[in-house]
């Protein structure tokens, strides 16, 4: 008994480790077929003699814990850019995993109160809860649906294709049953557990095919020439310029080396979000003085930059997307509607400020955030572009990026710098493939610190800038295809398999009643 005390622990704990390496940017995707089969067997065997079913809640937070605590490490490295905030690095380590395990225990202890002696309808509720659980973490709070099982194919794109029908949620319940299914094999009483282990396969074949056969569809589809070309810049511009006083002008200075603009060409050049230190929306036009013989009237620019307004007779400061003509006059603006708790907003702050806690991209209170998320249009004489606007985080977000489809690609503006050389940053552009998928549109993502990157709408990275290295890509064409089922419904298609699989569950329930019944096994 008390070497169980000391094995099962370890044991959780080392299988979500385990399961880690199964996400970007390693996608040993593999290995999830013995983490999870392993899981489900270790809870199944336990139902009968654990007669304290709130145990069980323990055994999923210590599998979470050990999942959560090795992919999201990189967190605490945005502490270490200020002295003042070095002391909650440890806290930071441990907590935030110990409160994500949180939604991994209630999802255990829930699977195992509504569990049975059927095994096909056990593996059933195990992936529902599992993916209903991943679901509220990705809501509740903001959100944070960061690392859900399913970004472990996000280098097969063939099959996570099939998120242009289903979405990244209705998909990580598919991917949780897949990874779990040969714990039937391992647990099987009849051939019926071998069936459904095949049939869970076989849909992993199904999603391969689909996905071919939607590349070569997206291949034959009609081209699109931009009238403007739309050159993508990233950067390796380091985070100290908002701590040591740099000169914004040194900054503009590089990004317009970089942008490397031909006056001759029609260009919309896109700078990366928060690019410019101590400088606010209305004020960049004071250094337009930088653009003269290097912009001109053929040339726009889009960039991330902060932004303040008088509301109430209180200063609300926001975190902008902006788009600019040649001499810094502000055309349109878009204010960031899904903020990064405590990098960008303290919750609580009246409360938590009195401690200590501050916001970590910025010297001063929390941003507020956006009324809403609207398509910008770019305009210029008789050329007009619509895009949706994505600020760094809001790209994590499945199904809620926008209601309208009518616009021509996504830019999405990010600041990577805060996690280092670490996983953070390329897990973070992984998000970019599944949301291009999704919605069916191409994503230009322009990063400062990350990846910049051209991904099109079955998930290929056309061009990219590797990490820390200035440069610009150019978009010059694009490929024009129908929106996709998932950006016409988004997340009531996860709802439909949902109660899908609600409907297996209670018909697999009669089946296995019925069998126990006819055999003379009811229970009295």
């Amino acid at each position: 008994m008390k070497k169980k005390l000391i094995i099962d622990p370890f044991f959780l704990i080392l299988l979500g480790i385990a399961t880690s390496f199964s996400l970007p940017p390693f996608n040993y995707f593999l290995i999830n077929f013995l983490t999870f089969a392993l899981f489900f067997v270790f809870l199944f065997k336990r139902i009968d003699t654990q007669k304290q079913k709130k145990v069980f809640f323990f055994y999923g937070w210590l599998f979470g814990f050990g999942y959560f605590l090795t992919n999201l490490y990189w967190i605490s490295i945005s502490l270490t850019f200020d002295e003042d905030l070095k002391f909650l690095i440890p806290l930071v380590i441990f907590l935030i995993p110990a409160f994500l395990a949180i939604f991994y225990g209630l999802f255990v202890y829930f699977f195992v109160i509504f569990s049975s002696k059927s095994i096909i309808n056990s593996f059933l509720i195990f992936s529902l809860f599992f993916a209903i659980f991943e679901f509220i973490r990705g809501t509740i709070l903001t959100g944070f649906p960061w690392n859900l099982i399913a970004y472990s194919f996000a280098k097969q794109l063939e099959i996570i294709s099939i998120t242009s029908l289903i979405g990244t949620y209705g998909f990580n319940l598919l991917c949780i049953s897949i990874f779990t299914s040969p714990a039937l094999v391992v647990l099987r009483q009849t051939y019926r557990e071998v069936v459904v282990f095949l049939l869970f396969i076989i849909t992993l074949f199904i999603f391969y095919f689909h996905g071919n056969h939607y590349a070569k569809k997206f291949y034959k589809s009609n081209k699109v020439i931009h009238d403007y070309k739309i050159r993508v810049v990233g950067t390796n511009i380091g985070l100290k310029r908002f701590y040591l006083d740099t000169d914004p002008v040194s900054v503009i200075k590089e990004l317009i080396t970089v942008s490397n603009p031909n006056l001759d060409e029609k260009t919309i050049f896109i700078w990366p979000e928060g690019i410019l230190p101590s400088v606010f929306q209305n004020e960049l036009v004071e250094f337009k003085w930088l653009l003269e013989n290097k912009f001109n009237k053929n040339h726009l620019l889009v960039m991330g930059i902060n932004s303040e307004m008088m509301n109430d007779d209180s200063l609300n400061y926001y975190n902008s997307f902006t788009v600019y003509d040649n001499e810094f006059n502000l055309l349109n603006s878009y204010n960031k509607i899904k903020l990064v708790p405590f990098g960008e907003f303290i919750p609580f702050e009246g409360i938590l400020s009195k401690i200590g806690f501050k916001t970590i991209t910025n010297n001063y209170q929390s941003f507020t955030k956006g009324d809403q998320r609207n398509i910008i249009e770019i305009k210029k004489d008789n050329f007009s572009l619509k895009v949706l606007p994505l600020i760094c985080y809001e790209i994590i977000y499945t199904g809620k990026i926008s209601s309208d489809n009518n616009f021509d690609f996504i830019i999405n503006i990010s600041e990577d710098g805060w996690f280092g050389n670490s996983i953070g940053p390329k897990q973070h552009f992984v998000h970019s493939i599944f949301r291009a998928i999704e919605s069916g549109k191409y994503i230009v993502r322009s990063a400062n610190n990350g990846t910049s990157a051209i991904v099109n709408p079955i998930g290929e990275i056309e061009k990219s800038l590797d990490l820390k290295h200035n440069g610009y890509i150019d978009f010059i064409e694009r490929k024009k295809i129908q929106p996709t089922v998932f950006s016409k419904f988004g997340n009531k298609i996860f709802g439909i398999l949902i109660l899908l699989y609600i409907f297996f569950i209670i018909s697999t329930s009669f089946v296995f009643s019925f069998k126990r019944t006819s055999t003379g096994f009811k229970n009295k």
